[in-house]
């Protein structure tokens, strides 16, 4: 009881500051995701030792469940942010950065951890795949929030925010894959990937969350038009929306994380939530209140010791998934993204490309599947490496294109 009164007492502080203050960490090097972090790391062993994660259970299948949940939240913000139009009119540079990019990524990810950690390439490969997805709540600190809204083009931040809405439920299909072939009977794997995994879990997770969207904005506009709601609040709705998919998604078996996008975007559709997000502030209240629990929780229950017995080959192989997973992909790929064609907003889309809590969730789930601690150990290092790296060039590399691209039209 006692912990979990500093739990609420720490949160409640966390948010509370950074309510107060979030127009200076907007403009600053330090993120909302890093500063949870730090804040989880001062809180547990490592730190002053007032909480003790390790008597909690199994704190990764804690964080995996409470990731779950903050990636479905963040998801459903991010649907209802992007204009209603644009998975269409831009589906074909959204097509490209998920069917090419993203695999692309995970075999680079993959194939750089079996090179410089000498894993078995099942095991590096699933390691690739937790890590491969663009994660969207690192991504709403980039794309949201006054500095980028003032420096950074909208296509840049729409394209950025719709692939990591997407690719973090079809991230699903990558991780299962070597988990079924690290299996101890693989005969009829293929078989399995394909009809279960693709057809059922992703292709029927996006058939529920399609069908659960459309009804639920048309229960909405029912419901308005006959005045039953006195005050409509947008919020409650589409979180409860979210909590809905969320299970039924996992009750018929499929992956909620991309039911949860899927539910949004068909919901934005019938009742224009970019308009009523922007109106009621949802983004800010999401990201304040649901996805600093799971950064704390991860600074908690950090694995230091493990970290540091990957020695130089661990620090060598962060450092270059973190230059070479998406960089190159983006700069191969720009002459067919139009919204990125340009190669200063190309170099920005290739750098920000944030690891963090949809690996975070893989990771916990691979390692519980597998059994194998090390696939937790390399993710959560990249994660952490990502949190610290993409949280403190955010700010100042929008800021820097700003100037850039004012100092061009002034000289033009």
């Amino acid at each position: 009881m006692q912990e979990m009164n500093i739990v609420l007492a720490g949160l409640g502080g966390l948010i509370f500051v950074l309510s107060l203050l979030s127009s200076p960490v907007d403009r600053s090097w330090l993120s909302p995701p890093l500063l949870a972090f730090l804040f989880g790391v001062l809180l547990g062993p490592e730190g002053t030792g007032l909480l003790a994660p390790a008597t909690w259970g199994n704190p990764e299948h804690l964080l995996e469940v409470i990731a779950r949940l903050t990636l479905g939240i963040s998801l459903m913000g991010i649907a209802l942010r992007l204009p209603p139009s644009y998975p269409l009119e831009q589906w074909k540079a959204l097509a490209i950065l998920l069917g090419i990019g993203m695999p692309a990524m995970w075999l680079i990810s993959g194939l750089l951890s079996t090179w410089l950690l000498s894993l078995p390439l099942m095991v590096a490969l699933l390691i690739g795949a937790c890590v491969c997805a663009t994660d969207p709540v690192i991504a709403s600190s980039i794309v949201t929030g006054g500095v980028a809204k003032k420096n950074l083009p909208g296509n840049f931040r729409h394209l950025l925010s719709g692939e990591s809405g997407a690719n973090d439920g079809l991230a699903y299909p990558l991780v299962f894959l070597p988990i079924l072939l690290l299996s101890a009977n693989t005969q009829g794997v293929w078989t399995d990937w394909i009809f279960r995994v693709w057809l059922w879990e992703v292709g029927g997770s996006i058939i529920i969350g399609a069908l659960l969207g459309w009804f639920s904005g048309r229960a909405l506009q029912w419901a308005e038009a006959r005045q039953y709601i006195d005050q409509p609040s947008f919020l409650t709705v589409t979180l409860a929306l979210t909590l809905l998919v969320l299970g039924v998604g996992k009750l018929f078996g499929t992956d909620s994380i991309l039911a949860v996008f899927a539910a949004g975007l068909f919901f934005d559709q019938i009742v224009g939530g970019k308009e009523r997000a922007e109106e009621n502030n949802i983004q800010e209240a999401v990201n304040m209140f649901f996805t600093m629990p799971v950064f704390v929780l991860f600074g908690l229950i950090a694995p230091w010791a493990d970290w540091l017995a990957l020695g130089w080959p661990g620090a060598v192989l962060v450092a270059l998934i973190l230059l070479w997973r998406r960089l190159p992909v983006i700069l191969l790929l720009r002459p067919f993204l139009a919204p990125v064609r340009e190669w200063r907003i190309a170099l920005m889309m290739g750098w920000f490309g944030p690891i963090g809590v949809s690996a975070l969730f893989y990771a916990a789930l691979a390692a519980r599947h597998t059994g194998n601690h090390e696939i937790w150990v390399v993710s959560s290092l990249v994660v952490c490496s990502s949190i610290v790296v993409h949280g403190i060039t955010a700010a100042p590399l929008a800021k820097a294109y700003g100037r850039a691209e004012a100092s061009q039209a002034r000289n033009s």
